[in-house]
């Protein structure tokens, strides 16, 4: 069984062929979209975050961002 990349070691890859799925609150989302105001409080999001930590989309369900990494033809990673 593999083990899990640490932070660190999904950046060096860079981006374009990895990325992984962050749920985040509101006030989350703010920091990692700031073009985005207004978002109820109590709300869970989900980011699909390239391998360099860039935040490329922005969804409300697990479903419709694991559908965006594969349409983007990108290997999802867990991260711990």
């Amino acid at each position: 069984m593999e083990e899990p990349l640490k932070d660190f070691e999904l950046e060096a890859w860079g981006e374009g062929e990895f990325a992984y799925i962050k749920q985040l609150k509101a006030k989350e989302v703010a920091e990692l979209f700031p073009q985005l105001g207004g978002l109820p409080e109590g709300i869970d999001l989900y980011a699909v975050v390239s391998a360099d930590g860039t935040p490329m989309v922005l969804t409300d369900s697990r479903s419709a961002a694991l559908e965006n990494v594969e349409e983007s033809d990108l290997e999802l990673v867990t991260l711990h």
